[in-house]
């Protein structure tokens, strides 16, 4: 199944069925909301299947999808949960910045970050001042229905609901400053940017294995191709990262957990999934940073589509506006 959310003047906006090639919608039954949806899962979960068949078997039925109306899936959610679950990212942070280069240990990263607000997949995101380092990050997420506290990853991974795209945007030159104080980040992580299809694991076929999305994230800035790395190489896959979230304390249905930035160890043919990385790797090649991080107006715009050519999320098409 897909699921769209579509401006409808509330806060949460109105959750949708949306076809498998996401060019039409029907508002979905006994749901208001993608977050009554999962609250109510197991009791409508027929129900919504039963809608997606049919909207894939006749073309006439629904509604056109108008780009402009979608909302991240989850407008605001209970909870959002980042890691960094991609060891050749680490590895290459550490290095340009003069870190012990360790890699990941057998502990996964994570922190909790802002929920309250998740920006719509097309259209502006603003920013106080270039100065911060402005930078865009891909990464694959997991929607997740109720799970108990004590949570084991071998059980974790059947409490994912539905798989997202997300741009988790960053401030960079904050990072560090943030960092040093030892209570971590606030200001560097403003909201993040979402696709507009929220998608059952079987929809990715044999692209979801071992609790991992393994198709390339296809980014580019200003029009030009910035990378296409592969979620396949995540050190641990979402079922590891929830049962680490869910070591002392439950998680609430619709908790959003992400992968962090998709990074490959073949960097130098597929790119990167941020500007820091990208920076880095000049740096380590031994010349300065030549990247330079976002400006007013930039666009970054992420998708990713399977074998076949078909897009699974929908698109991330952001520019950015400094309004300092």
């Amino acid at each position: 199944m897909k699921f769209v959310t579509l401006d409808n003047g509330s806060r949460d906006g109105q959750v949708h069925i949306a076809s498998r090639d996401g060019r039409r919608v029907v508002p979905a039954d006994h749901a208001a909301t993608l977050q009554d949806a999962l609250d109510n899962w197991d009791a409508h979960a027929a129900r919504w299947q039963a809608q997606f068949d049919a909207l894939n078997a006749d073309p006439d039925m629904g509604q056109p999808l108008d780009p402009a109306r979608a909302l991240a899936p989850l407008p605001r959610a209970w909870q959002w949960l980042d890691g960094s679950a991609f060891e050749t990212h680490s590895l290459l942070i550490q290095q340009a910045w003069g870190l012990p280069v360790v890699g990941l240990n057998d502990r996964p990263l994570m922190y909790q970050g802002l929920s309250d607000r998740f920006l719509p997949p097309h259209g502006i995101a603003q920013f106080p001042s270039a100065k911060d380092g402005i930078d865009f990050e891909g990464e694959f997420g997991v929607v997740l229905s109720h799970v108990p506290m004590g949570t084991k990853a071998a059980d974790a991974a059947r409490h994912i609901r539905l798989i997202v795209l997300i741009n988790d945007w960053s401030l960079r030159a904050l990072g560090p400053v943030e960092m040093a104080t030892g209570f971590g980040w606030l200001q560097c992580k403003p909201a993040c940017g979402i696709a507009p299809l929220a998608v059952t694991p079987d929809e990715l076929g044999a692209n979801w294995n071992e609790a991992r999305v393994c198709l390339p994230l296809q980014i580019t800035l200003n029009g030009a191709k910035f990378g296409r790395a592969n979620g396949s190489e995540m050190k641990f896959g979402f079922d590891e990262l929830i049962a680490h979230a869910a070591y002392s304390r439950d998680l609430p249905a619709g908790t959003i957990l992400g992968s962090g930035t998709v990074a490959n160890a073949d960097y130098d043919s597929v790119g990167s999934s941020c500007i820091a990385e990208r920076r880095a790797i000049e740096q380590i090649a031994g010349h300065s940073a030549a990247t330079d991080f976002l400006q007013d107006g930039d666009r970054v715009q992420m998708h990713a589509s399977d074998a076949s050519g078909q897009d699974l999320f929908g698109s991330i098409d952001q520019q950015v506006e400094i309004i300092g």
